[in-house]
């Protein structure tokens, strides 16, 4: 594995302080034209996550997975079908070429996530009979299962963690349901090692969506100054500040959590930290840094999953110092005032989530019109 160029540029600074950058976007021309083994190797990449919408675009806009389409298609799998194979092929190799840095780390990362389907999300036990077939289609130590963190999903990560599937809980936006999903990744490790099962190699990661939050808090607090224009110096000094103090506190929520004697007892049976995942760390609105969500959040134990443009922004200009447990006070605070202008942060969560399971359902539909579209022209293309 090739080393970095320079070891105080802020991509390294990140791994010494405890963090590391997966990269959010896989397609198999990245995997085939070397570009992200290039990543690997030049920004430092540990770990890919993935979702349909970047899928949906590689099948809909370009020509690298027509081959296997008409491959698959000629078997008589539908989209669905289709797509799983697709996504497990590539999953794998990635897996194939993250499997040094999974190795060299201990099994911490090296990483790569494959989700159930969407349309699961409420449902509890589709979810962990899908996570198992894609735990065996995969079949490497280094594959994460996406599981939705809603109410539903709890059940399944237990239950998943108990038989020894790695997990990345998504959508994540409260404080209340992160300490939730620690809780279902103890009770996991508990009962595996209740049944005489070793946990040492079990792994879990808690994605904890960031800029979605202030996009939502924003539009609120907009809202609010249109129809009360004396609030203006309130909620200009709010704006853009949500995000980051809400995962701040749940990174607090983490170390209270596994700091704690119940998960003393699972560590000295050589059980793993639930690493919190920093997801969403794009930034959406122009008026804020290219580079907010990622310098704001920098501490021990942590992952940011992030977009190409921004990790090469960060590669650029960021400023790599520990941000993490920073300014706590003035955190809670502006959560605070954010309640005492009308906008508590349960509902802005409550909706986030709903908001996020509809959307990765969409996208999945669209995924899988997507690829329906290629069959047919491939299909037409022959004849």
């Amino acid at each position: 594995m090739a080393r970095l160029s320079n070891p105080e540029a802020p991509l390294p600074t990140l791994l010494r302080l405890g963090q590391s950058i997966w990269l959010d976007y896989i397609h198999r021309d990245v995997l085939r034209s070397g570009e992200l083994m290039r990543l690997i190797e030049s920004r430092g990449v540990r770990g890919v996550t993935s979702n349909p919408t970047i899928f949906e675009q590689a099948v809909a806009k370009g020509s690298s997975y027509d081959e296997a389409i008409a491959r698959l298609a000629a078997q008589g799998k539908d989209a669905a079908a289709i797509f799983e194979a697709l996504a497990v092929e590539d999953v794998t190799a990635a897996c194939d070429l993250f499997q040094p840095i999974y190795e060299m780390s201990g099994g911490n990362d090296g990483f790569v996530s494959i989700e159930v389907s969407p349309r699961l999300a409420r449902d509890a036990g589709a979810t962990i009979a899908e996570a198992r077939r894609l735990w065996k289609a995969v079949n490497r130590p280094n594959v994460l299962i996406k599981i939705p963190g809603t109410a539903e999903g709890l059940p399944a990560v237990t239950q998943a963690i108990a038989e020894g599937i790695n997990v990345n809980i998504t959508l994540l936006f409260a404080v209340t349901m992160y300490e939730r999903v620690i809780g279902a990744y103890l009770s996991g490790l508990e009962q595996r090692l209740a049944s005489g099962h070793p946990v040492e190699a079990v792994r879990s990661v808690a994605s904890f969506f960031v800029s979605r939050v202030d996009t939502e808090v924003d539009k609120r607090l907009e809202a609010k100054l249109q129809a009360d224009p004396s609030l203006r110096l309130r909620i200009e000094a709010l704006l853009g500040t949500a995000a980051i103090a809400n995962a701040k506190l749940a990174y607090q929520t983490y170390v209270a959590w596994f700091e704690a004697e119940r998960f003393r007892h699972l560590m000295a049976r050589g059980a793993a930290v639930q690493r919190p995942l920093w997801a969403s760390t794009s930034t959406k609105n122009p008026k804020y840094s290219e580079t907010m969500y990622v310098e704001g959040l920098i501490g021990p134990d942590t992952i940011n999953t992030l977009p190409p443009a921004t990790l090469e922004a960060f590669a650029q200009h960021g400023i790599a110092r520990r941000t993490i447990d920073a300014d706590l006070d003035t955190a809670r605070q502006q959560l605070a005032d954010l309640e005492r202008l009308g906008i508590a942060m349960e509902d802005v969560t409550d909706f986030l989530v709903a908001e996020g399971v509809k959307k990765f359902a969409d996208s999945y539909a669209a995924l899988l019109l997507a690829v329906d579209a290629k069959r047919a022209q491939l299909a037409a293309n022959r004849a």
